[in-house]
């Protein structure tokens, strides 16, 4: 029989670079080869783990971390693997006990394996435990700016933003070049209302860093505001091509609600109009005995309040904003609304004024006083 063509090491080493590349389909092919020649090569097991893992196979990645756990017991990436996939099942406590049994074998050296704990730990929400691995990291490497800066992340996300802003410009001079911290802090620093220095972070990043639409947004809408800068400088053109980039075609059904929605608001102002134009007397008698009652106040999270009809506020928080200076109150609901579903998620109507500011309320953006 010919000796086979490459050692259980050298399938695991291609498999690696393949994994690294995000050539998923083609690392696991490669790894399933090797097993079918090496089924006892621990190493390929936990790579086909990984490689699950990536895929989402959840269900396959545990069997095989499991498997690979059978021929050593005391494998750390395995046990980091399995923990990582007990996650995606809810499962917690077994997942813990797992990550911890890495800690009890001695491997706090291993910087890369904490924080990729500490990570796994961080994005199913469990931030206080994944702070103890990320400060392992940096107790063992002091000068490391990924480490420094993974605790800046889980400090803001534990509402210590203080202690948050003081480590990522920590992490910042360890790692000028380090764009992740640099947009989180922008980010943070922006939420705190200190929108020059949250400027002064963002603009350092470049449209490649980002790989969401949030410090994207907020980076033009400064430049607008700060720099004075038009709808069409030559200098946002760039990060209006990523921004394009991340949100991607828009599908049927986005077009659909978009035409419905549109709709729905031409036919309120049709119906709108009439009204006005059979009941124009009648109505304005009305709202003159109700001035007092519909006049409403609001304060932003920013502390400014703005008082009048929903529409007159809505007015007003338009002409505060330079940004939208000669820009219609439907395009300044728009705006706000997707800026609003970036920062928290929640989808704010804009069919109306009214609508619009108990949405924004809602979401969180906004207080409704009166």
């Amino acid at each position: 029989m010919p000796a086979p063509f490459m050692s259980s090491e050298e399938y695991d080493e291609r498999a690696h670079q393949l994994y690294s590349e995000g050539q998923y389909d083609d690392a696991l092919n490669v790894l399933n080869e090797g097993l079918a020649l090496y089924p006892h090569a621990v190493e390929l097991h936990i790579g086909l783990g990984y490689a699950r893992l990536a895929r989402e196979e959840y269900a396959w990645a545990r069997r095989t971390f499991e498997e690979a756990l059978i021929l050593d017991p005391e494998h750390e990436d395995a046990l980091a693997g399995l923990g990582e996939t007990l996650l995606k099942f809810g499962q917690e406590k077994a997942a813990l006990k797992s990550f911890h049994r890495v800690l009890e074998l001695g491997y706090e050296d291993d910087i890369e394996l904490m924080l990729q704990i500490g990570r796994a730990l961080f994005r199913d929400g469990l931030v206080s435990e994944a702070r103890q691995y990320f400060d392992i990291a940096v107790r063992r490497t002091p000068d490391s700016a990924e480490a420094v800066a993974l605790v800046g992340y889980a400090m803001h996300r534990m509402g210590d933003d203080d202690a948050a802003i003081t480590t990522l410009r920590r992490a910042l001079q360890l790692d000028s070049d380090h764009a992740e911290a640099r947009i989180y802090l922008g980010n943070i620093l922006y939420d705190r209302g200190d929108y020059e220095a949250a400027l002064y972070h963002l603009d350092r990043s470049s449209p490649d860093d980002h790989w969401d639409e949030l410090g994207i947004w907020r980076l033009i809408e400064l430049k607008k505001t700060i720099h004075r800068l038009a709808d069409h400088d030559p200098d946002l053109k760039k990060w209006e091509e990523r921004l394009a980039e991340l949100a991607g075609e828009p599908d049927d059904i986005d077009e659909m609600l978009s035409e419905i929605e549109q709709r729905a608001a031409e036919e309120a102002q049709s119906e709108a109009r009439n009204q006005l134009e059979l009941f124009g007397s009648m109505l304005n008698g009305l709202v003159d005995s109700r001035t007092d009652r519909t006049r409403h106040r609001v304060m932003t999270r920013d502390g400014r309040p703005f008082e009048g009809t929903w529409e007159d506020i809505v007015q007003k928080m338009r002409d505060s904003n330079l940004t939208f200076a000669g820009r219609s109150t439907q395009d300044f609901m728009l705006n706000e609304a997707r800026r609003g579903y970036s920062l928290t998620g929640i989808l704010i109507p804009t069919g109306d004024a009214e609508s619009f500011i108990k949405g924004s309320a809602d979401a969180g953006l906004l207080r409704i006083l009166k």
